[in-house]
């Protein structure tokens, strides 16, 4: 029987772990963290040791059954894998790798020293060596990097009765199998037989009886991202991968998709402040000052660009003083107004929903938001501020400003992400600092320019 449990009270249990592990180890009960630590999934520890200071984490990862370290290690994101590795003897890391499957060995194969290694792959079989090959001969973010070479293909041509006496003597299948591959006599695909029809259909009927001819492969050279995107649209278990002759050379599975979504969600949050999702959480104070004071000096100099042109009319508001209280609110409407379009554009690209033919209208669509909003929240505005300092012509002047802002906002939100993308550049880790200085400096150009022009 399975249990469904709501993501809160799965947060809550996390959070459980943590304080009854951290309050056994300030008590030097290493026997119960042991039991506690133990008791748990692969996936939980993972988390649990990520989320654990430097010197904790060491202690909990020497106690931890050494039948588990090798998921764990699958788990844990990359900069905590590779301080967990330099702490582990080269003997237990070999125990540990020959204990995976191959799609996870292929995932921590670089992180791994030589000379665990080198006896690891001398252990392998022909066959396993082969496919670990296949394996590591793609990019880690296609599908042919996601893809397990473990899998069941049958020929068309055989009665179920056949398939279901294999499968007996077999003893048992690869994870997550809903469905066995139908390959020609040159193992080329030609189709999927699903385990429901396997077990309810007559046993004298043939593969190519009950087998479904639509069922779609993937290409191994396929993003990671188009592969979740797939998987998706057609609620998949599991799906097929075909080399360029199509011929069936793996499968994917549902557990691997869920980390793709899940990397991809953390590295879009993460990557708008300039972080990495594989950074270790409690890595030393001098390595984590390092990797952020890039992303500081970046911002660093957008904020001068916008001090800039604010001391460009500096005689302006010196003559007004209340410009200098009002200019604040020009570019923040922008850069809100925007980065509600910029966002809208970057989630339309990860799930390849723009392209040549709607990103015009994308636009004009954005643009009249913008127009829209600007006239509503300019009007608002404008009166607000003419009756705090007593002003018409200022409040007419600031809405102005508004509009031009948010206009020129939705404009930059709609184009940054497409234009970025053009040359590579990930929209999720440039895009906020590039549309902040648009808006900044437009806000403070059309506020600060309008007011020298007719209040001066």
């Amino acid at each position: 029987m399975s249990i469904n449990m709501p993501a809160s009270a799965q947060h809550e249990n996390t959070h459980e772990h943590l304080r009854q592990l951290s309050k056994s180890l300030e008590s030097g009960a290493l026997s119960r963290v042991k039991q506690q630590i133990n008791d748990l999934h692969s996936a939980e520890i993972a988390s649990l040791l990520e989320s654990l200071p430097l010197k904790n984490r060491l202690i909990v990862w020497k106690l931890i059954d050494p039948d588990l370290t090798g998921d764990i290690l699958v788990e844990v994101n990359d900069e905590v894998r590779l301080g967990l590795i330099e702490q582990t003897d080269d003997q237990d890391l070999i125990t540990a790798a020959g204990s995976l499957e191959t799609d996870d060995l292929a995932d921590i194969f670089d992180d791994l020293p030589d000379v665990v290694l080198h006896q690891v792959v001398r252990s392998m079989s022909n066959q396993d060596r082969r496919r670990l090959q296949s394996v590591m001969s793609y990019d880690e973010d296609s599908a042919g990097g996601l893809m397990n070479p473990d899998m069941i293909s049958i020929r068309p041509n055989v009665n179920l009765d056949v398939v279901l006496r294999y499968l007996r003597q077999r003893g048992e299948l690869p994870a997550n199998t809903d469905k066995l591959f139908v390959v020609n006599k040159n193992n080329r695909f030609i189709g999927a037989l699903n385990i429901s029809d396997l077990l309810t259909q007559s046993s004298k009927k043939s593969v190519a009886d009950v087998m479904f001819t639509e069922e779609k492969a993937l290409s191994p050279t396929l993003s990671d991202n188009d592969v979740a995107l797939f998987f998706e649209d057609y609620n998949l278990v599991s799906a097929a991968v075909v080399d360029e002759n199509d011929r069936l050379i793996g499968r994917i599975t549902i557990d691997d998709v869920v980390d793709v979504i899940r990397d991809e969600a953390d590295r879009s949050i993460l990557s708008i402040a300039g972080l990495d999702e594989d950074d270790d959480m409690f890595a030393p104070v001098v390595r984590s000052a390092k990797r952020r004071a890039v992303w500081l000096g970046i911002n660093l100099f957008t904020a001068f660009l916008a001090a800039w042109v604010i001391g460009l009319f500096s005689a302006t508001i010196e003559q007004i003083v209340a410009l200098a209280v009002l200019m604040p609110i020009v570019a923040s409407m922008g850069g809100i107004a925007g980065s509600q379009t910029l966002m809208l554009v970057i989630r339309g690209i990860a799930l390849n929903q723009i392209g040549k033919t709607n990103a015009r209208w994308l636009l004009w669509k954005e643009l009249a938001v913008g127009a829209l909003n600007g006239i509503l929240w300019a009007t608002v505005v404008a009166l607000i501020t003419g009756l705090w300092f007593q002003s018409v012509p200022l409040g007419l002047l600031i809405a102005a400003a508004m509009i031009i802002n948010l206009i020129a906002a939705a404009l930059a939100g709609a184009t940054i992400p497409i234009l970025l993308k053009r040359i590579n550049i990930d929209p999720a880790l440039a895009g906020g600092v590039v549309l902040t200085t648009i808006t900044d400096v437009i806000g403070f150009v059309s506020f600060l320019g309008l007011a020298t022009i007719f209040l001066i």
